[in-house]
């Protein structure tokens, strides 16, 4: 379980990013983190894993205060916790054997992992969440001739290979169609069930939460003025979140995509019947 307490974030500018948030996260819940640009979504979730120091508040999980850690122990509580990037965070030139394996770092010698050379364990580990995401056929292959949600999945599989407590994931979505949108949001939900890891979520999409998330956390300047269920996500809840905007109509443009979509799935599976 991931308690926040009092968590707030204030910059030099003087500018506060998050206000006092307290939030529980229960073992194997996904939980999606909506609102505006300059809410606070990126700003909780890196100050979760402490790569965004917090001003004061406190962040427990599993029993174990990350606040206030020393290095050498926030290294190790840094194991517990997976990161899932937006822009992949991939090393490039690397296979994608290799940047799974990269999720292995925290436990392994700095000799083996400057030469790369993980126990047999670590290898087979990465074999069997390749597989599970889809990829075991691109194993040798380098990152940089993947497709975007190739990528994505190899950065699930990366942070599985920690074998984490927590997942946190910044904007998985944000540069991938809406068909790859669906899939990884899809696979991510899957593996969370199957292993009862609870997610955070940072999403701009909000059909899209609206669809996949068990919860939803609105955020608005720094403060959460929503969390619930995401049929609770009512055009006055949105308003508060987001502001004025015609939601019947987004919603409308979300479905017709959707409708778009399978069809032409439809129509493709009719002509290689």
């Amino acid at each position: 379980m991931l308690t926040l307490t009092n968590l707030t974030k204030t910059y030099r500018t003087g500018d506060k990013a998050l206000a006092d948030v307290s939030l529980t996260f229960p073992k194997g819940q996904v939980v999606g983190l909506i609102g505006p640009s300059g809410a606070g979504k990126s700003t909780l979730i890196r100050c979760i894993n402490r790569l965004v120091e917090p001003t004061s508040g406190k962040i427990t999980l599993s029993g174990t205060e990350l606040t206030g850690l020393p290095p050498r122990a926030l290294r190790q509580q840094r194991r517990r916790i997976g990161m899932i990037f937006q822009e992949y965070a991939l090393v490039e030139r690397l296979t994608v054997m290799e940047n799974v394996l990269s999720g292995r770092l925290g436990y392994v010698s700095f000799l083996q992992s400057f030469t790369r050379r993980f126990p047999p364990a670590d290898i087979e580990r990465a074999y069997r969440l390749l597989d599970r995401v889809g990829l075991m056929e691109q194993a040798d292959k380098r990152a940089d001739a993947l497709s975007g949600g190739q990528r994505q999945r190899v950065g699930i599989a990366r942070a599985l290979s920690q074998e984490p407590e927590l997942l946190l994931v910044d904007e998985p979505t944000a540069s991938l169609d809406p068909k790859t949108s669906r899939q990884i949001m899809r696979l991510l939900i899957e593996i969370c069930a199957e292993r009862s890891l609870p997610a955070i979520v940072n999403i701009h999409d909000v059909p899209l939460a609206q669809q996949f998330m068990q919860r939803i956390i609105g955020l608005r300047a720094g403060r959460v003025v929503f969390d619930g269920p995401p049929e609770a996500l009512t055009e006055s809840v949105l308003t508060t979140i987001y502001g004025a905007e015609d939601w019947t109509a987004m919603r409308k443009d979300g479905e017709a995509d959707r409708a778009a979509e399978a069809e032409a799935v439809a129509r493709l599976a009719a002509l290689t019947a």
